[in-house]
């Protein structure tokens, strides 16, 4: 396919403002614990929509499996296990650390390793900084992770502004969260890891017909091993603390239209989380020979997107100035950040 890195980093923006938007439904649930939520949306996401995606967009969807290495379906579906951990550590993290830390941190670790271990692996690192538009390139990463930890910075801010007191919040433990968070972050890079370990099987999609969806073929995998770490730590907590029954205890209650509802909030969810990777190997493939920064642009982009959110939904109103302006720069890193990765994509590609 021909390379259109702008086109590309459209995409990737579309993608991240998908993921930004991802896990809003769940504010909507009624007498649901974590892991009835998170079971079913990972249900939904992880499991039903990769492979009804695939199947709809992969032409001889069987014979494309047939002719994967099994070694390569193997190793995706392993580091889908990994990220599924990893998130679990995410949530773990945000209990001590809170959200904005955690998604700081985690974040800006996700983006810098999913970014530069694929090619440091694979042994390509070398060769594709000696292309025009490295230095942009580079810049561009070191930036965005500069901009989410200044995203995470503006958030802390926030929060001690709202709660007009600089004590730490209740359950604060800053040698747990930060061991947590480095496991989210670390293993969520896995994902961007995963998307390329499972290329050879997107390249087989191609040659079927695949096209531009060739890349949905590997969510099969790496989905599939998130929802299996998921699914055994949510079942788990479910059988220790006995909530299973809340898939149909509402309904008992004579509450069934909120039943209803925390369904179709949890495949909500589903649909935007599958949604930000179907929309995010569209935007991969168009990347040209700086192939790998498509990561850093998609995790800048969620966090651009997450505080325009934040902002719609007035969870900045009160904050102080200067609150406002580390805000401000975050916004204006992630910008350069996306500008500069985008321009050194376009100039490796010429």
């Amino acid at each position: 396919m021909t390379s259109n890195p702008l086109l590309g980093a459209i995409i990737l923006a579309i993608a991240g403002c998908s993921s930004a938007l991802c896990y809003t439904p769940q504010k909507k649930t009624l007498g649901w614990s974590w892991q009835s939520y998170w079971l079913a949306q990972a249900l939904a996401c992880w499991l039903i929509l990769p492979w009804l995606g695939a199947w709809a967009t992969t032409p001889n969807l069987a014979a494309v499996l047939s002719e994967a290495p099994t070694s390569v379906m193997l190793h995706t579906l392993f580091l889908g296990i990994l990220f599924g951990i990893g998130g679990t550590a995410f949530g773990i993290s945000i209990r001590y650390l809170g959200f904005s830390l955690t998604y700081a941190i985690a974040l800006g670790i996700s983006c810098v390793l999913g970014t530069l271990f694929t090619p440091l692996l694979s042994g390509e690192l070398a060769a594709k900084l000696a292309r025009p538009g490295t230095v942009w390139v580079l810049a561009g990463v070191a930036i965005a992770a500069v901009g989410i930890l200044a995203s995470g910075l503006a958030g802390w801010l926030r929060d001690k502004d709202l709660r007009k007191s600089d004590t730490m919040p209740e359950g604060f433990q800053l040698g747990k969260g930060l061991f947590f968070c480095i496991v989210a972050g670390v293993l969520s890079a896995v994902f961007g890891i995963s998307l390329d370990v499972g290329r050879p099987i997107a390249l087989i999609a191609a040659a079927h017909g695949a096209g531009q969806f060739q890349g949905n073929v590997i969510l099969i995998f790496n989905c599939g091993g998130a929802f299996l770490s998921s699914a055994a730590y949510c079942l788990y907590l479910h059988f220790r603390q006995g909530t299973l029954r809340e898939y149909v205890a509402l309904q008992h209650a004579n509450r069934g239209s909120a039943l209803t509802v925390n369904f179709m909030m949890a495949a909500l969810t589903g649909i935007l989380w599958y949604g930000q990777f179907f929309i995010y190997s569209l935007g991969q493939v168009r990347m040209g020979a700086y192939k790998f920064t498509s990561w850093a642009i998609f995790s800048s982009m969620v966090v651009l997107f997450s505080a325009l959110v934040g902002l719609l939904a007035r969870e900045w109103k009160g904050c102080r100035p200067r609150t406002w302006a580390a805000l401000t720069v975050a916004f204006l890193l992630l910008l350069a950040a996306v500008t500069l990765m985008t321009y050194g994509n376009y100039l490796g590609s010429a």
